[in-house]
Order: C-alpha cells, then structure tokens, then sequence
C-alpha cells in the first residue's frame, strides 16, 4: 500500500502525543482521511499525511492543493455525520507531513485553518 510506512509513522507520532486514533484511511467516495485522532480533551483532529522522499518537485507540503484541502473538509464532514450523528463536535484539519525517508525524514504538523 502507498504512504502505508509513512501513515504508520504518522500514527505513531500522534499517539506519542497523547491522541488516541480511532481511524485509519476513512474514505468517501472522491475523497479519504488518512487519520482521525482523538485529543485528551475530546477534539477529534482529521490528519493528511503527506511524505515525499525528495523535494525534486517541492516538499510535502507543498502536495497538498487546494483541491485535496476541499476534498478532505468533505470526507471530515461526512465521518462526523456517519460515525458521530452529528456535524457540530470540536474538531480540526491539519496536515502531517514527513519529508525524506517514511522512516527518518523530518515531520512537522501543520494545523490547517477552519
């Protein structure tokens, strides 16, 4: 599976965090969450992780487009109506990104805005 070692890592990450992950590659049609993660104090955090090994074509974070940005604000609506019965729980958007190696390269979180 592509990104899998980088989402694992990921995953990783965030539970050091204290995040409790509660789902992995929730997906809707044209569209997917990588990560959904719970903090202490409830506010579930929906996760991109995105990784890339070289910055021959930009940073990883520079693969996030406004496109995916939008595609992912629907499939977080769509978890909190579908899993939870409801749109209006404190939640997030934010962007993972890990830029080299799934395994070494250098991770940095981005909190996206609302």
């Amino acid at each position: 599976m592509k990104g899998a070692d980088a989402e694992a890592r990921a995953a990783a990450h965030l539970a050091a965090l204290g995040r409790e992950i509660v789902a992995r590659n929730y997906r809707i049609p044209g569209g997917e969450i990588d990560l959904v993660s719970r903090e202490a104090g409830g506010t579930l955090v929906f996760t991109e992780v995105r990784q890339r090994r070289t910055a021959r074509y930009g940073g990883a974070a520079q693969s996030v487009t406004p496109r995916k940005l939008a595609l992912m604000h629907r499939a977080a609506l769509s978890y909190l109506l579908r899993e939870c019965g409801r749109d209006d729980l404190p939640c997030r958007l934010e962007v993972l990104t890990i830029d080299g190696s799934a395994e070494a390269g250098t991770l940095a979180l981005i909190p996206l805005e609302p």
